[in-house]
């Protein structure tokens, strides 16, 4: 232990330690929050919840999750596989595959369950049958940005989750340059041999940049590799890009169906955190024969299944997007707005969807400016550890002109304080 002790005290001197905030109640967007080292409160404007179409304080949502508690209960108390079934769970899924326009969903605990629990089904087969051999080696493709949940179980595709010393097929995974589609061209031709399972993933929209993965250009690229899987992380995208917030396929004009038509299987994964007001992910597809090695999976056979008050507010708000596409609609207008003041005040705001980074000097620590707005009563996210050094700002639905003009105006302040602004080439 003295190791660590050792480690966290350099960690703290160095600042790399996030500042520490307690949210105590919020109205629209404006929150009541506590300095954790000081217990200081005080009432801000936050562009950093990723409750894009402000649904998290929608009634019907609300009252969704309670009526669920008063059904099922706080929690189902079990697996999926054994007792932990419900029918908000099938009404979920179903929800889910007609927004996406793929017919088979499976409910994880969270993204990182889902995405750890697809390389157990996809390259291990999950539970071994009498007379069949897996003996096919797989060939992952990821994009170098993609999120953490990903990176963590590409690492980790190598072997089955649960079996450590079981014996599978060997697992081979390579990096592409960021949304570089002749990269991943590339190192397809470079590394795939005969007879591997190809499977690609990339986030549809990065978490940290903003930007959009360039979907039919890979598209293209795999139509070379018949039976290749393509799974899009559409963690940011649900209910932020395509007309209707169905995600990546629609902002392209496209279809899963379209992929399908091209001999690849698309598989989409959908979280809940960010537009469907709740928690929770799943994993999508036109392969029935996918579900049930997902729901076999030890992410999912291992713990509960998502809880009753969870699936109702998820699913409640699915149905309001559906019903209600004028959100996603205002939702884009605010993000354009925004980044257009951003750009006529000499900022250098990069990517294009409602999650708005800005970059900054190196020399500048992200939380230095941070703090400095949340004195002008406005509070973002400073990003200093894990990326280029930068804010990020994400807009919602609720976001007034007036309230974006305010953060603008506050940055404004700010900069002239601490910093000149780095404008992209």
């Amino acid at each position: 232990m003295q190791v660590v002790k050792e480690y966290v005290r350099r960690w703290y001197e160095s600042g790399l330690d996030p500042d520490e905030y307690i949210c105590h109640k919020r109205q629209g967007n404006f929150v009541e929050i506590e300095e954790a080292e000081t217990g200081k409160r005080r009432t801000v404007l936050t562009f950093c919840t990723n409750d894009v179409l402000g649904l998290t304080q929608e009634d019907s949502v609300k009252q969704a999750a309670v009526d669920a508690i008063w059904q099922y209960g706080t929690s189902n108390s079990s697996t999926s596989v054994l007792s932990g079934r419900i029918d908000l769970h099938r009404q979920l899924e179903n929800e889910i595959s007609a927004f996406k326009h793929l017919p088979h969903t499976q409910l994880f605990l969270n993204a990182w369950m889902a995405v750890q629990a697809l390389m157990d089904a996809f390259c291990h087969l999950a539970i071994p049958v009498s007379g069949f051999q897996n003996d096919r080696e797989t060939l992952i493709l990821t994009d170098v940005l993609n999120h953490g949940c990903i990176v963590t179980a590409v690492a980790n595709a190598g072997t089955r989750s649960g079996k450590m010393f079981g014996h599978s097929p060997r697992v081979r995974v390579r990096a592409y340059r960021h949304c570089d589609v002749e990269d991943l061209a590339r190192k397809l031709k470079r590394y795939a041999q005969p007879n591997d399972r190809i499977l690609v993933i990339s986030d549809a929209v990065f978490s940290m940049d903003g930007d959009i993965a360039p979907l039919p250009e890979m598209i293209d690229v795999l139509a070379n590799y018949p039976d290749s899987v393509l799974v899009m992380d559409e963690a940011h995208a649900s209910g932020a890009i395509g007309a209707t917030g169905r995600g990546i396929y629609e902002h392209f004009g496209l279809t899963p169906q379209d992929a399908i038509d091209r001999g690849i299987t698309p598989l989409i994964m959908t979280t809940f955190s960010k537009f469907a007001a709740s928690a929770g992910a799943a994993i999508s597809t036109h392969v029935p024969e996918l579900k049930p090695l997902l729901n076999v999976s030890p992410t999912s056979i291992g713990t509960i299944s998502l809880p009753a008050p969870t699936t109702a507010a998820a699913l409640e708000s699915i149905r309001i997007v559906t019903k209600e596409p004028d959100r996603v609609r205002l939702l884009q207008e605010n993000t354009r707005y925004l980044r257009s003041q951003l750009e006529a005040d000499g900022f250098a705001a990069i990517g294009e969807t409602n999650v708005v980074p800005v970059l900054l000097p190196p020399e500048l620590n992200p939380k230095v400016y941070a703090r400095e707005l949340l004195n002008c009563g406005v509070w973002v996210s400073p990003i200093w550890f894990i990326a280029k050094p930068r804010i990020r700002i994400t807009v919602n639905t609720l976001h007034t002109k007036e309230e974006m003009d305010r953060l603008v105006t506050s940055m404004v302040k700010m900069r002239d304080l601490v910093y000149k602004p780095t404008i992209s080439a």
